[in-house]
Order: structure tokens, then C-alpha cells, then sequence
């Protein structure tokens, strides 16, 4: 009685399993797509040829810019070691004020 029951359950469970494996076709055309195949070969050319113009395929903010300064370096560390010793600015690795 116990090795039935067993059986049964197993079979249950296995019968219960296999409907998840036959859920669509084995090529998957639930998912083919769908062309609108009215249009020429001539129009699609030209319709890249303006896209490929118009369109930037560099991302937004990529380039850099650049700032030419007429500061000489010499003023630029004495202005910053005079910050630093005003305490203006952080110092050293400890930069919480």
C-alpha cells in the first residue's frame, strides 16, 4: 500500500510538472516579428542616409572642453597656500571643516 501510494504521488507530481513544459511551440514563433514590407528598397536607403547625417553616435557630454587661462602658476600656488592658511580650504587628509 505504502509503495502505491508513493507511485501515485510521484506520478502526480511529474503529470503536474509536464504541463509547464508544454507551454508553446519549440521555435518560439509566439515571438516572430512582424515586417511592414511595402516599402522600397531606394526609400529605406535614403531614409539611413539621413539618419546616419542627423544622428551622433558620440554620447551627450562626451566631449571636453577645453579652458585656455592666462593665470600665471606661481600666482595660482601663492593664492592657494594663502587659502589654505586662511583655512578657506582643507589641508592634508583630513579635509572636514
Amino acid at each position: 500500500m505504502n509503495k502505491t501510494a508513493r507511485f501515485l504521488s510521484i506520478a502526480a507530481v511529474a503529470a503536474f510538472a509536464s504541463f509547464g513544459a508544454h507551454a508553446d511551440e519549440a521555435d518560439g514563433s509566439q515571438f516572430a516579428l512582424k515586417f511592414d514590407t511595402n516599402r522600397t528598397r531606394a526609400e529605406v536607403q535614403a531614409e539611413a542616409v539621413v539618419e546616419a547625417k542627423t544622428h551622433s553616435m558620440e554620447p551627450a557630454g562626451s566631449r571636453v572642453v577645453t579652458y585656455k587661462s592666462n593665470a600665471d602658476r606661481a600666482a595660482v600656488r601663492a593664492l592657494a597656500a594663502e587659502a589654505v592658511r586662511t583655512g578657506q580650504i582643507p589641508h592634508g587628509e583630513f579635509s572636514a571643516m
